[in-house]
């Protein structure tokens, strides 16, 4: 099961973090992984530029004939008190973590159309669903992923693309580490129901059924692997 041979994948965000273990977790199932990143990835778009969007995707298919899966993993995390919270913070924030990945989509849709299918899993957060302290702007942005991906789900259904959304709680990368290694952090891992936080491999493997032909039937979900935190 979850045999991912012969398919193309495109993940952004792929130079460290959650991107980074989604592409060795595809790799691992066969699939061949284009990796896109500002920096440490085989590709270099930025995700809020339409037009390098456009151009990373042909050239994807320009290489390997076709795009059968896309995730879109690029985020960024500005935090403050809605009071303090710049505009500039705002801005970066929903451009790269709604924007982007909705330029992602659109740029990759085409050629799913004319291929018959694909996969796209856009990366949104236990932050789309409950209120974080701090979090307005992250919230907001990953609320508009929640939103778009059904949406897209609902016009790209009928050509044989299933776009489905993947929710974690704090994932242990190093960035989360070492932003929730602290009395914060224990608080909240305490609220969580089975106690810990994500590893990178559990929400790489959420994506990775969603991107397998086994998941043919899912469209416009929401699959949260936050260890119920957000059924209270």
């Amino acid at each position: 099961m979850f045999d991912l041979s012969q398919k193309v994948a495109l993940v952004t965000g792929a130079g460290s973090g959650i991107g980074k273990q989604v592409c060795s977790s595809l790799a691992e199932r066969g699939a061949v992984v284009a990796g896109a990143d500002l920096r440490g990835a085989e590709h270099t778009p930025d995700v809020t530029d339409p037009a390098a969007v456009h151009e990373v995707v042909a050239r994807v298919v320009a290489e390997h004939g076709r795009l059968d899966i896309v995730v879109n993993s690029a985020g960024v995390a500005r935090l403050a008190d809605a009071a303090e919270l710049g505009e500039d913070d705002w801005d970066l924030t929903l451009d790269v973590n709604l924007k982007g990945t909705f330029f992602v989509c659109q740029a990759a849709a085409p050629q799913m159309i004319e291929q018959g299918g694909g996969r796209i899993i856009n990366l949104a957060s236990q932050a789309a669903s409950v209120a974080l302290a701090g979090h307005a702007a992250y919230c907001a942005s990953k609320a508009g992923v929640n939103g778009l991906t059904r949406v897209l789900a609902l016009e790209r259904g009928p050509f044989g693309i299933c776009v489905n959304a993947v929710s974690p709680t704090v994932v242990l990368t190093d960035l989360g580490r070492k932003a929730w290694d602290n009395p914060a952090g224990e608080a909240h891992r305490a609220e969580i129901p089975n106690g810990r936080f994500a590893e990178p491999e559990e929400v790489a493997a959420a994506v990775c059924y969603l991107a397998s032909d086994e998941a043919a039937m899912v469209n416009g979900s929401e699959l949260r692997v936050d260890g119920g935190f957000t059924i209270r």
